[in-house]
């Protein structure tokens, strides 16, 4: 009997013991999860990135950036800074104390900042600078929206040559077909009194329509890339340029390239088309293609058109609305 005392009492202490360590072992748990999540949420940032600039910019638009830190962290004062040129100090922006940076875009060039600050608004991390490119394409002068508009002299136009075109550009028919423009089309019916939305939307699907998804443009060559994975190579030669006039009362510019060698299923002629009259680069194009010269100058419902292949939503509906 006794020895069943003994016994019961030792399993007691031992289940008690036991349990005591159970309660220890998750208390110590939870301190050390606790004190993880203190470390986290105090975590101090050594490096900031600023993200969301634009590859260019038209004057007026809205530029939006972001201060990313590279740990997460509960520090959340901010000091931006801008600097208009080289020669120009760097100047604290009033009133921005957030994450977010937002100004109208009216200097070429202009330089952003980030700073985070601490609780005593000293610096503990930077981000490297960041510049905010305007590019107008010619189209915020008086001369330039003339020229854009399809106005403009014979003698004011020059021979151009690929170089204007080279680089590489995606077709921005697949962005039509997902509804990613459905906003320029919407904001176009909303000036017209003679097409919707989808009107709009038909019209321009028939324009951009094209199996070519991108193509790449070096030296003298053009490469082409479809839909079907395939692509073909052919280099090409300046064959001069037409001047065409349309029913609308303006006129516009083909720049003619035609085959000098490469894949013979390549097409014999290419045509741009892309508001300008002389050397510039380009930063979209409409594009014509085939066998037929004259027959390519007669075409005026289909323009396949290319942005830059590294540009997004965002920065194609952007420029489209400078448009």
């Amino acid at each position: 009997m006794n020895k069943l005392v003994k016994f019961s009492g030792m399993l007691s202490v031992g289940l008690l013991l036991a349990a005591c360590q159970d309660t220890a072992s998750t208390e110590t748990g939870s301190e050390a999860e606790a004190t993880e999540e203190s470390s986290q949420a105090s975590a101090v940032p050594s490096e900031i990135t600023v993200k969301g600039v634009a590859e260019h910019y038209h004057t007026g638009d809205e530029v939006e950036l972001t201060a990313v830190p590279d740990v997460e962290t509960d520090l959340s004062n901010w000091q931006w800074y801008i600097k208009e040129d080289e020669a120009s100090d760097w100047e604290a922006v009033a009133g921005l104390t957030s994450d977010v940076f937002s100004r109208e875009a009216t200097i070429n060039g202009l330089q952003v900042k980030a700073e985070l600050l601490d609780a005593d608004e000293a610096a503990i991390a930077e981000s490297e600078p960041v510049e905010v490119v305007i590019d107008d394409h010619g189209a915020n002068d008086e001369l330039g929206r003339r020229i854009y508009n399809g106005f403009f002299y014979n003698d004011e136009v020059q021979d151009r040559t690929l170089a204007d075109w080279e680089g590489e550009w995606q077709s921005i028919y697949p962005y039509l077909e997902n509804g990613d423009l459905d906003i320029i089309f919407e904001d176009k019916a909303s000036h017209s009194d003679t097409m919707n939305a989808e009107e709009y939307k038909e019209y321009y699907r028939k324009g951009y329509v094209t199996d070519v998804d991108h193509m790449d443009i070096k030296d003298d060559s053009f490469t082409f890339y479809y839909e079907d994975g395939s692509e073909m190579t052919a280099e090409y030669a300046y064959d001069g340029y037409e001047i065409l006039n349309y029913e609308r009362g303006n006129r516009g510019v083909r720049f003619i390239f035609s085959k000098s060698g490469g894949s013979e299923d390549m097409p014999q002629y290419i045509q741009f088309s892309d508001h300008g009259i002389a050397p510039q680069d380009a930063t979209h194009f409409h594009i014509y293609w085939g066998d037929d010269n004259q027959e390519l100058l007669e075409e005026v419902t289909n323009w396949p058109t290319y942005y830059p292949k590294d540009w997004d939503t965002d920065a194609i509906v952007r420029d489209m609305f400078a448009h």
